[in-house]
C-alpha cells in the first residue's frame, strides 16, 4: 500500500489562513480529497496522512469528517493546545476516533527557539503515549537543539521529523543541520519524512542535484526503515507539482536502498501512524 505521509485539506478562507501570504497566490483556494485523488493517480497512490494546517480544534473535526466520508484518508494528525491546562480534555475528544492518529503544533513559529522546553509543553507531550498518539516535529533547523532535548525525555513516545527540519537548501547549507540530524536519529524512537524540501529550495529553478546532500544526510542518520515520503501537498505546488516532487523522492530510493521502497513508500507511515493496511 502506498501512503502520502503528509498532506493537507483547506476550504480556503483569508482570515484562518493568514500565513498565505502574496507569494502563495496559488494555494488560495479550495484543497480537497477529490483534489488530492486526480494528483495521486499517476503514481498509484492508496491514501495519506492529513496534516493540520490551523491551529484549531475546529480543524480537527473537520478533517475527521472528511475522514469518515474518503477512505483514502488513513489517518489525521491534528492540534491540540499541548499547554493548555485541560489538554488532558481536548486529547479525549479525538483519541477515540480510529483516524485520529497524532498531534501537531506550529513550532517552526514559535519566535522561541527552545518553545518546546516549556514546562507546559513537555507536559503535554507527556500525556501522548497514553492516549496512543504520535507528535510531528514541524521546526526550522536552528530549533533542532531544542527538540534533540525534548525527545530525550520521552523514549517511548513516538516522533517523526516533518520536512526534514527544512533545512537552507537554497542556501546549500548543510552545517550544523546535519550533525543534529544525527544526534535527532540517535534516538530510535524519532521517524522522519522526506517532504516539504522543495519549498525549502528555489522555487523556480530547482535540480535534483540540489536535494543530493540533504537526502544523503538522513538516509544515513535514519536508515531506510526510519524513512516515510510525503508531498507536502498542496504547499509543495509553490516549486513543483505532485508527481514531480514524490517522484524526487522515489528515484532517490530506488537508488540508494531498492530493498526497502515498499516500506519507505507506505510500510513505515502505516507502522508509525498505527495504520491497519
Amino acid at each position: 500500500m502506498r501512503i502520502d505521509s503528509h498532506q493537507h485539506f483547506w476550504k480556503y478562507d483569508p482570515e484562518k489562513y493568514e500565513w498565505m501570504n502574496h507569494q502563495m497566490a496559488m494555494l488560495r483556494h479550495d484543497h480537497l480529497p477529490v483534489d488530492l485523488d486526480a494528483a495521486q493517480a499517476d503514481l498509484g497512490f492508496d491514501g495519506s496522512v492529513a496534516v493540520q494546517a490551523r491551529q484549531s480544534l475546529e480543524e480537527n473535526r473537520w478533517l475527521l469528517e472528511l475522514s469518515d466520508s474518503n477512505p483514502r484518508i488513513r489517518g489525521v494528525v491534528g492540534w491540540v493546545d499541548l499547554q493548555s491546562d485541560d489538554v488532558s480534555a481536548q486529547l479525549t475528544q479525538f483519541a477515540n476516533h480510529s483516524r485520529f492518529v497524532g498531534v501537531r503544533h506550529v513550532v517552526q513559529d514559535e519566535p522561541d527557539d527552545n518553545f518546546m522546553l516549556r514546562a507546559g509543553f513537555v507536559h503535554g507531550i507527556s500525556l501522548l503515549e497514553d492516549f496512543g498518539l504520535t507528535y510531528d516535529i514541524l521546526i526550522y533547523p536552528r530549533q533542532l537543539p531544542a527538540a534533540i532535548s525534548l525527545v530525550k525525555q520521552f523514549p517511548q513516545q513516538a516522533f517523526v521529523l516533518d520536512h526534514i527540519a527544512k533545512p537552507l537548501i537554497k542556501a546549500g547549507v548543510q552545517e550544523p543541520w546535519a550533525h543534529q540530524i544525527r544526534k535527532l536519529a540517535g534516538h530510535s524512537n524519532v521517524y522522519c519524512k522526506i517532504s516539504g524540501m522543495v519549498t525549502e529550495a528555489d522555487w523556480g529553478s530547482w535540480k535534483t542535484e540540489d536535494f543530493d546532500p540533504y537526502l544523503e544526510a538522513v538516509l544515513d542518520a535514519f536508515g531506510p526503515e526510519r524513512l516515510m515520503i510525503g508531498s507536502d501537498w498542496p504547499v509543495c505546488r509553490l516549486a513543483g507539482e505532485y508527481t514531480s516532487v514524490m517522484q524526487l523522492a522515489i528515484d532517490f530510493m530506488q537508488t540508494h536502498a531498492p530493498e526497502h521502497m515498499d516500506d519507505f513508500l507506505g510500510g513505515n507511515a502505516l507502522a508509525f501512524y498505527g495504520i491497519k493496511a
